[in-house]
């Protein structure tokens, strides 16, 4: 079940992060409500999720796909362009995450 709460908790970042740039600087309710509410519930679950997974691996999956995620929504909802070094940067990001997927050996203690 842990990455299935990781998951789920990087898909509430995601959609707070993307209803935090729709309530316009909370002055659009609704979104403003999703962004708490999503938010609340992406950390409730990241913290169930370090039960079991150290928190440096943990976060740099969080970190890593919900940029993806994120980019990913701005492109196709918000209409934004990343250039070249954008996604560069965001390529080197999603390679260290598997970096420490496959070859990390930390553990809880």
């Amino acid at each position: 079940m842990t990455f299935v709460f990781l998951v789920l908790a990087i898909v509430a970042e995601v959609i707070a992060t993307s209803a935090l740039k729709a309530s316009l600087g909370f002055t659009r309710p609704l979104p403003s409500v999703v962004v708490v509410v999503g938010y609340g519930l992406a950390f409730y679950l990241l913290s169930l999720v370090l039960r079991t997974l150290p928190v440096g691996v943990a976060y740099a999956i969080w970190a890593g796909l919900g940029i993806v995620l994120v980019t990913l929504v701005g492109i196709f909802v918000f209409g934004e362009k990343p250039d070249l070094p954008a996604v560069i940067g965001i390529s080197l990001i999603v390679a260290g995450v598997v970096m420490l997927q496959v070859f990390s050996k930390m553990n809880v203690h």
